[in-house]
């Protein structure tokens, strides 16, 4: 059987435009859940890793072992780190970078545009106007949590892989504090007591948190769509 073509997210709001454009299925791969399907005659898997790169890590090195992969594209949101860039636009990044260890990783090229700049894979909310104002100077265009956790698997199994994200919110612009961050849980789901006790404490932000949501379905349905389209080039090339 052939290898497949792995679509890696970390939370299930990434994962749903996939699932409709695929027509994917869930199933188990013993306790590994994971959507499958096909696109163009080859076999896809998709899989929700959880937020961070703990378990970014923990789940890709689960899809290797239960999967014969042949390469890897991480799909779903990144935060920009400057307010000019439109909400939707694709990042693909030249160097993604490891925060905690400084480790550097090349994703390997789409052919859906020029790669430029650095993504930044972080565990920590980054929103200080001067800490955001350094990694601006160092090249860095948008931040993410599981990035570079997915590509040190990828290398170390030997699998190719890329990363298709699509910016959904900005650093700097005040939408995202550690309280908005907190109305997730680490499965990426939505936490409904806290985000019922959060509009009980700010129901003057609920237009802005409606905006929020409205930016971040826009920017996976985008990173979605690129992502298809990069695997079905990926064997036609």
């Amino acid at each position: 059987m052939p290898a497949h073509v792995a679509f890696v997210c970390a939370m299930p709001m990434e994962l749903s435009p996939l699932k409709r454009k695929l027509s994917l299925t869930k199933t188990r791969a013993g306790s590994l859940e994971v959507h499958t399907g096909s696109l163009e005659g080859r076999p896809v898997v998709a899989v929700v890793t959880g937020m961070g790169t703990a378990l970014a890590t923990k789940g890709v090195e689960r899809l290797v072992e239960a999967f014969e992969i042949e390469r890897v594209l991480v799909v779903g949101i990144t935060g920009a780190v400057e307010n000019e860039t439109p909400i939707g636009t694709i990042v693909l990044p030249e160097v993604v970078v490891n925060s905690a260890t400084g480790a550097e990783f090349r994703p390997e090229a789409l052919g859906l545009g020029e790669a430029s700049g650095k993504m930044w894979t972080t565990d920590v909310l980054i929103t200080d106007p001067d800490t955001l104002a350094g990694l601006r100077a160092d090249g860095v265009v948008s931040l993410d949590m599981e990035t570079a956790a997915v590509a040190e698997v990828c290398e170390r199994h030997a699998i190719p892989w890329s990363v298709i994200r699509a910016i959904s919110d900005r650093a700097s612009d005040g939408s995202i504090d550690e309280e908005v961050f907190g109305l997730s849980n680490q499965d990426g789901t939505p936490n409904p007591k806290a985000v019922a006790a959060y509009v009980l404490r700010h129901p003057s932000r609920v237009p802005a948190m409606a905006r929020m949501a409205k930016e971040a379905k826009l920017a996976t349905e985008a990173a979605a769509a690129a992502a298809i389209s990069s695997a079905s080039g990926s064997w036609r090339s």
